[in-house]
């Protein structure tokens, strides 16, 4: 069976302990090459991985023909720039999340991927992946929790490395673009449209550059979707749809732990039903997802629109908290 063989750009840390180790133990991925900007850093990761080759510029990377598709989990920033390089040197493209630093920014890759048809070029939001959420999903889509009228969910995290790249401004740090943008994501997804207007709010915390606690109210035709975004509190994440004939909770709904399972609480007039997920790992799912893209010429599971939809609300978000408004869209 044919492969997809990748390459990765940087010894970032969600490669070498998520996707990495993901994509090697797919039957339709491998990954041949890690470059990084320091050979030493490239090759003493590729050896603690197993990976054949070591690169020390992303250039000399990109330049490698047995190369079929580059994984971009660059600092925000460097999203866009890379991946187009990464398609102008003919491969596809799996980026990290968010696609960039605002919508202006990640329209520049989707214009230059029209211009490379044959290639696939994705943002890696991989919790759609998980069995939970393709469970969660098919639950409201049929109609299991009456019209759908509320979603509330949190993400936070807390993070005092001053040097880290999530609290450097200039390099896409701060609540909203790293993780905020999985809230928004799951709302859109959930509700299947997008919102009307947006309200945002941002907690001022002294001497950070960047946003650390961001929270957003989603109006859509439906009902809505609340959520608070935070990297200097106790980390916690979870997520409740409400609907008018029930409601479901999802209690790890970003980065659930792979090697057990997942659980949905389903609730009806008070009710719980607790549904059991296969533990999955959510990176193998979504890795596979897209070499069968690549393998057999069909679009990508998650299209570049997607995308854009999410960039302009958190654009949106940012318009709001700084003019103290509701941004219609």
């Amino acid at each position: 069976m044919r492969k997809v063989r990748w390459g990765v750009l940087s010894t970032a840390k969600i490669g070498r302990t998520k996707v990495i180790p993901a994509l090697q133990a797919s039957d339709l991925n491998q990954v041949v090459a890690i470059g990084s900007r320091d050979l030493a850093g490239a090759r003493q990761c590729a050896a603690d991985l197993g990976i054949e080759k070591a690169y020390g510029s992303y250039e000399a990377l990109l330049a490698d023909p047995d190369i079929d598709a580059i994984y971009n989990p660059l600092p925000n920033h460097l999203h866009v720039d890379w991946s187009i390089k990464a398609l102008q040197a003919g491969k596809h493209v799996l980026c990290e999340k968010p696609l960039g630093m605002d919508t202006a920014d990640a329209q520049r890759l989707v214009e230059a991927a029209a211009g490379y048809p044959h290639l696939k070029t994705m943002e890696a939001f991989m919790y759609r992946f998980h069995p939970q959420w393709q469970t969660a999903k098919q639950l409201v889509d049929s109609g299991k929790l009456g019209q759908l009228r509320t979603i509330h969910s949190q993400f936070s995290y807390n993070n005092r490395e001053a040097g880290n790249i999530r609290n450097k401004r200039a390099m896409g740090g701060g609540a909203l673009l790293d993780i905020g943008c999985y809230c928004i994501s799951l709302s859109r997804w959930l509700y299947n449209s997008e919102p009307l207007q947006v309200m945002g709010q941002i907690t001022p915390f002294p001497g950070q550059e960047v946003d650390c606690q961001v929270s957003g109210i989603l109006q859509f035709a439906e009902g809505n979707a609340t959520f608070t975004a935070a990297t200097k509190i106790e980390p916690r994440q979870y997520i409740e749809a409400s609907g008018e004939a029930g409601s479901l909770a999802i209690a790890v709904p970003f980065n659930p732990p792979g090697d057990r399972p997942a659980e949905i609480t389903l609730k009806h007039n008070g009710e719980a039903d607790v549904l059991s997920i296969a533990a999955t790992d959510q990176y193998r799912v979504m890795g596979d997802a897209f070499a069968c893209s690549v393998l057999d010429d069909t679009p990508v599971p998650t299209p570049l629109s997607d995308a854009i939809a999410n960039m302009r609300i958190i654009d949106a978000i940012f318009t709001s908290a700084a003019t103290g408004r509701w941004i219609a869209l």
